[in-house]
């Protein structure tokens, strides 16, 4: 019964991962107007699924690292309870910031609730040492080296198309408007006259570029890069966050990995397509508005970055690395929404603490009750 639990809990977890992270990878394509929703999340579940299965074979540290080993004795990591109130802490608190269009950090919801759950256990003898340097380093640099590289990259490559001959071409609206003139000091009127009026287009309008690479139109082979970069960050994720809930269910000998990594997969796709569609708007709509050749560097930073960090063990966010891709554009073009960003960042400090505390609840409640 209490393993049925365990599996129970680690795919609520992996669905609540789903909706608030499976756009992720995905923002900029939609945002950017490259292409709609339905095609992204379709693209971006896809390659999630491909990274989740690509985890069983590279993506062993993590597994480790988020089963609470070396944080906590051996002796509470084989206890059912443990795993369940991290499992339930994290997805509960993911869950509630997907409702509300928060997209927050799954990891940064684990860490909170193994502390919690860890510090509810054992009190002072938790390692807080390794959750310092294992856990907590790379989730507050990687957002940071992330907006620095994007903003660096991006005006290189803006330099580079410039050199290339490549131009930006938008579009204009042209209106037509009825007027009247007046007399001063008289209520006559002469007659009806029509003004035309130019404007830079507010909707339906995406700025694309000019020139040719190779042969092939510019546009044409950006969308086509685009389109790999954002195959490669949802790669990227479903390789980093999947061993991390699969952690939870084969250090006690739950489930074999491969089979956990599969039900964490499918789980994960499916809250996705369901309930990721808040958490995206916000990330492709609110941080900044962007272009195509802004969207693909975004992308590629954080696919570099989140597959690095994965292929090293390093338990670094998807959603803060690719937040601070796309805020280091917003940089550089200043049209960042800084107030959004300060919204984005409040959850991220409250997604700790809250997981901390729903975890260390339910730890001892289960106790108790079991």
């Amino acid at each position: 019964m209490i393993l049925v639990l365990l599996f129970i809990a680690a795919c609520f977890l992996a669905f609540s991962n789903g909706a608030n992270d499976n756009f992720k990878g995905v923002a900029t394509l939609f945002g950017s107007g490259t292409t709609n929703y339905k095609k992204a999340i379709g693209w971006a579940t896809i390659t999630t699924f491909g990274g989740s299965v690509a985890a069983i074979f590279l993506a062993g540290a993590l597994v480790k690292n988020f089963s609470g080993k070396g944080l906590v004795p051996d002796t509470l990591i084989q206890n059912p309870i443990f795993a369940i109130s991290i499992a339930l802490g994290a997805a509960i608190t993911v869950f509630l910031a997907t409702k509300i269009g928060m997209p927050i950090s799954t990891t940064h919801g684990l860490v909170g609730a193994l502390f919690g759950a860890g510090f509810m256990a054992i009190g002072a003898d938790f390692n807080f040492s390794k959750l310092g340097n294992t856990f907590l380093i790379p989730l507050v640099l990687s957002p940071l080296m992330a907006a620095v590289l994007s903003f660096i990259l991006y005006i290189i490559f803006r330099k580079a198309r410039k050199n290339l001959g490549i131009t930006k071409k938008s579009c204009v609206c042209v209106s037509e408007k009825q007027a009247a003139l007046q007399l001063a000091n008289s209520n006559d009127k002469m007659d009806d006259f029509t003004t035309i009026e130019v404007s830079t287009c507010k909707k339906d309008c995406s700025e694309t570029y000019k020139g040719r690479i190779l042969g092939l139109t510019s546009q044409s082979v950006l969308d086509s890069l685009h389109f790999l970069s954002a195959g490669v960050v949802s790669f990227a994720r479903g390789l980093n966050d999947t061993p991390k809930i699969v952690g939870l269910l084969v250090i006690i000998d739950a489930m074999d990995i491969k089979w956990g990594m599969i039900a964490v997969a499918i789980t994960m796709a499916i809250g996705g397509l369901v309930n990721a569609k808040k958490v995206g708007v916000t990330m492709s709509k609110k941080i900044t508005p962007m272009n195509h050749g802004q969207g693909f560097t975004a992308n590629m930073i954080t696919g570099i970055l989140v597959t690095t960090a994965s292929v090293h063990g390093l338990p670094v966010s998807t959603t803060h690395v690719s937040v601070g891709s796309i805020f280091g554009i917003g940089t550089v073009t200043k049209k960042a929404d800084v107030k959004m960003v300060s919204k984005i960042l409040l959850s991220w400090l409250l997604t700790l603490p809250i997981a901390a505390i729903i975890s260390g609840l339910i730890f001892k409640l289960l106790e108790s009750a079991l």
